[in-house]
């Protein structure tokens, strides 16, 4: 059952442009998610967060800094777009969140190719966005994952 929705604001940032104090909340809100609760060492800081095509999204209480939610689109050299790094603290969960980000997301993206690899058990999520599985499911940092991808 979802809970009540409350009032989040919905910020959309270039990487270049992000302050320290942003960067490190959304990384924070990142390392909660994946590190720590789904206990997955891992290199999240991969070089792409301060890149040129790099977007964040993230949506955060009202009156408040520290995001809720979190989505990353990075903008691939050959001109195709990869989403990745979609996590929500906990206490925000079921409140349509996730969604948010990925039609904010899709907005830039538009008509151009789309690329994520979801964790197998939330396929059906970017399903509803016109994501469809490539090949196999496949392990990465103990998780499964599948390739989904989004043509025009």
């Amino acid at each position: 059952m979802r809970t009540t929705p409350f009032p989040a604001t919905l910020r959309r940032q270039w990487g270049l442009d992000l302050s320290p104090g942003q960067l490190y909340a959304i990384l924070r809100l990142r390392q909660d998610v994946f590190v720590v609760e789904q206990n997955c060492v891992y290199a999240d800081v991969d070089g792409h967060d301060l890149d040129q095509g790099t977007r964040h999204f993230w949506l955060e209480a009202d009156g408040s800094h520290d995001p809720l939610a979190y989505l990353r689109l990075v903008e691939e050299p050959d001109g195709t777009f990869r989403i990745g790094r979609v996590a929500t603290a906990r206490m925000a969960r079921g409140r349509g969140f996730s969604r948010r980000l990925m039609q904010a997301a899709l907005v830039d993206v538009g008509t151009t190719p789309c690329v994520l690899d979801a964790q197998t058990y939330v396929t059906d999520f970017y399903a509803s966005f016109g994501f469809v599985v490539e090949g196999a499911e496949f392990i990465e940092d103990g998780i499964p994952h599948m390739r989904m991808v989004r043509t025009p």
